[in-house]
């Protein structure tokens, strides 16, 4: 069944054309994202979409059987409203029906009661309350009673992404969902979202989310869109095919039009229906071959300054925040070249690390101390603060007219905005006409700008375009001096951090080694074994006890680090084991000849006894472990 059309959609602002000619439909069941760089109109076609836009020219038609959400980068509510009282004002039946009971509660409107009761028993929906609770808990709003007024921006997005998640519409459309939610959140909303029975059009810069939940990315570019049936790496792969086969047929129009524009030259006198077709034909190779391809990519190539051998020292600090505590005597050292992660759930302070560390607050107990040759660049999660009147170019100049490079150039405001994208067309503009991206990628060159040595990122992925985010990478990876990096973004984390401080909350900060996805591998693996640890497992002939056997000892072995390897790897074997036990019980079910059902006892008989004394032994290498 087909949800949604959109046809032949232009839209243009002034002088800039953003689509021309946009189409593609929607059908029951597809996930769908729009991918794009910043300022290309990604947002913009999800107003079209739900009819906050008009277009030039082209329409959209949502199946009128189809029900449907919109969750927006910036959700409006009424501010004098409860997180509860905004959840149930949406306008799903259900949701009505359970606001107008509660209000006819509190005026003991007993008719009303009564009526709404009945309705409400009809529709099943009794548990809608519970299910909204629940949602809320889940994306991390745990103040039902708080007016909307008193919430972040960030909350508010979480209030708006429970709302359409709790009125469960046949397609769901969704502009950068991840952004401030944290790590746990995102790995639950991906899971929500995967459910085979959803429908799915979202605009989303997280590599991960892209992976695991789409099976089809549309890409908006040079003011038309491709489509690519497949999740986020497929995609990857394809428009590089797509850009490659696109040179290659640029660069044979190129050597047709040198040829042609010789036969044209020579100013053919025939006017045969020949020689027509081939002066139409002419210009059609002359607008292939004078085609460009757009390879605009921000370029990063600032200096960065010297950094000395004393970079930052936290002494047992130690701080508290409105009775909670955020720090407890944490002591680090920083050495040149790290680059750390900081995860941990909304509110356990990892902002407040950060200010610590930059001196714009004090602790309560402890020293911070910071070398002389530091140069910080606190890029911080709220942006940069810019009058809407104030034109680009003037942000730029604020700061310095000239610009020092790391291979000794220098460059001039103009020069270096044009390398982040910002060309001398548009640096004249005003600030408030930019993208929400736009805004983003403008503040990165104010920081860069100053050649920090310290780079302080505060979730810097919020709307940046993908490829954005894949030079920033690059940057980082090469960078010379320190990182710290607050992010939800996993794939970003992944590819720059080489350990992390996990807020644990209550002032613990433990500190790991590698990668976020090492420490969820670390963690589904210790969930496995402490699930298997204490599971029973049952074959037809016996009952192997997989609970740890006690074991008396007044002191603990030391685990090598080929007992700590050989653990990890049996845990692997036992679960190839069990998935083999049961293939053969399976197929003992089945009509055999005699010779193989004696052959397939034998297998699972070898199976159950090596199953057992590997599970024995995996028990064995975890006591010494723990």
């Amino acid at each position: 069944m087909n949800y949604l059309q959109v046809e032949g959609i232009y839209k243009s602002f002034g002088d800039k054309n953003l689509f021309e000619d946009v189409s593609f439909g929607i059908q029951a069941y597809q996930k769908v994202a729009l991918v794009a760089n910043n300022g290309t109109g990604k947002s913009t076609l999800l107003d079209i979409i739900m009819g906050k836009e008009q277009p030039d020219r082209g329409k959209v038609t949502f199946n009128k059987e189809v029900s449907y959400a919109y969750l927006s980068q910036n959700p409006v509510f009424n501010p004098e409203h409860t997180v509860l009282e905004a959840i149930f004002s949406t306008q799903a039946t259900d949701m009505q029906m359970i606001k107008l009971y509660h209000e006819a509660l509190l005026t003991n409107n007993l008719e009303q009661i009564e009526e709404l009761s009945t309705a409400i028993d009809n529709a099943k929906a009794w548990d809608i309350e519970s299910k909204v609770t629940q949602i809320l808990s889940k994306v991390g709003i745990m103040d039902f009673d708080k007016q909307i007024k008193h919430l972040s921006g960030g909350q508010k997005k979480r209030v708006a992404l429970a709302s359409v998640l709790v009125n469960e519409p046949n397609l769901l459309i969704v502009d950068e969902p991840t952004n401030h939610l944290d790590l746990d959140t995102i790995e639950w909303l991906e899971g929500y979202l995967s459910r085979s029975s959803l429908t799915l059009l979202m605009v989303t810069h997280d590599r991960y989310f892209l992976d695991n939940i789409c099976d089809e990315i549309i890409e908006l570019d040079n003011q038309s869109c491709y489509k690519y049936k497949g999740n986020y790496s497929y995609y990857v792969e394809k428009k590089a095919e797509r850009m490659q086969l696109l040179q290659t047929e640029i660069e044979k129009a190129q050597n047709l039009y040198t040829k042609e524009l010789d036969w044209m030259r020579r100013q053919p006198k025939a006017r045969s229906t020949k020689a027509k077709s081939r002066i139409d034909a002419f210009y059609d190779v002359e607008d292939k071959a004078k085609q460009r391809i757009n390879k605009d990519e921000v370029e990063l190539n600032v200096r960065v300054s010297r950094i000395g051998g004393k970079i930052l020292e936290l002494h047992s600090i130690s701080k508290k925040w409105e009775n909670k505590l955020i720090l407890d005597k944490f002591t680090y050292t920083f050495k040149k070249g790290e680059k750390v992660g900081i995860i941990g759930k909304n509110g356990v302070g990892k902002t407040t690390f950060l200010q610590l560390i930059t001196q714009e607050i004090e602790p309560d107990s402890g020293t911070v101390k910071v070398g002389e040759t530091v140069i910080y660049g606190y890029y911080n999660q709220d942006g940069m603060e810019i009058k809407d009147d104030k034109r680009i170019i003037e942000v730029v100049r604020d700061i310095a007219d000239f610009i020092p490079l790391a291979d000794g150039k220098t460059l001039t405001a103009s020069q270096l905005l044009t390398r982040f994208l910002f060309p001398p067309s548009t640096q004249y503009n005003y600030v408030y006409k930019l993208s929400g991206g736009e805004k983003r990628r403008l503040y990165l060159l104010t920081l860069l700008m100053k050649n920090p040595n310290f780079l302080i990122l505060d979730e810097p992925t919020n709307d940046l375009d993908i490829s954005t985010l894949s030079i920033l990478e690059d940057f980082l990876q090469d960078f010379p001096g320190c990182v710290i990096i607050v992010s939800h973004d996993r794939y970003f984390m992944d590819r720059i951090v080489d350990h992390l401080f996990i807020f644990e909350g209550n002032g613990v900060i433990t500190d790991r080694n590698g990668n976020y996805s090492d420490y969820r591998d670390e963690q589904k693996l210790q969930a496995k074994a402490l699930n298997t640890n204490n599971k029973v497992k049952k074959n037809n002939t016996a009952t192997v006890i997989t609970q740890a056997p006690v074991i008396e000892s007044t002191s603990k072995k030391k685990v090598s680090y080929k007992e700590q390897k050989e653990y990890e790897q049996l845990l692997t074997e036992i679960e190839n084991l069990e998935k083999l036990k049961v293939e053969l019980e399976k197929k003992l079910t089945s009509n055999l000849e005699y010779n193989d059902l004696q052959k397939l006892t034998t297998q699972l008989k070898d199976n159950s006894t090596s199953l057992e004394t590997k599970t024995m032994r995996w028990i064995e290498l975890g006591e010494l472990i723990e």
